[in-house]
């Protein structure tokens, strides 16, 4: 400051577009420079509200989590030398293959061949149920298979199924 006599030992940013440059003031003048001074000083809401957003990710532009620039991330893309991620992915595919198969073991036993009737494997979603069982009935319909005995058993076992595993379904 003018005429100031003390030892100007305290900086303050000169302008919100130019905050990597300062004054230097003492104590009691950086004080009232900062008192005074407004960041937001000229601005619009609306250019208020962008500032506040990008600050809130400190000036950088952000992306869905799991993305990079908006491109899906990609385990094979990046540079493995231990072979870290490949052991990893091993590892859950092994995990998953063996909670597949525990879920098949345990299959109750009274709904194995009405499973088996409509080829779903156990554990079975009603979603699943209702739509494999919707394009069953369709095929094996006796009204589109006319005459057909064959498509007209099928169709009684496609139903009895149907209503064997959604009533355990449903009581579960």
């Amino acid at each position: 400051m003018p005429g100031c006599t003390e030892h100007a030992g305290y900086r303050a940013p000169k302008d919100r577009t130019q905050l990597r440059q300062y004054f230097w003031f003492c104590l009691g003048h950086v004080r009232q420079y900062n008192a005074r001074w407004d960041f937001y000083k000229g601005m619009s809401a609306g250019q208020i509200e962008a500032q506040l957003r990008a600050d809130v990710s400190w000036q950088r532009p952000s992306w869905k989590l799991g993305t990079r620039g908006g491109q899906q991330f990609d385990e094979e893309e990046v540079l493995d030398p231990l072979d870290i991620l490949s052991s990893t992915r091993a590892r859950r595919a092994q995990a998953a293959k063996q909670r597949h198969q525990q879920a098949r073991e345990s299959v109750p036993p009274a709904l194995r061949d009405h499973l088996q009737a409509l080829a779903l494997d156990w554990p079975v979603t009603v979603d699943t149920l209702k739509a494999r069982y919707k394009e069953l009935a369709r095929k094996h319909h006796p009204d589109a298979n006319a005459g057909d005995l064959s498509a007209e058993e099928r169709f009684k076992t496609v139903s009895v199924a149907y209503s064997a595993i959604r009533a355990h379904l449903t009581n579960l």
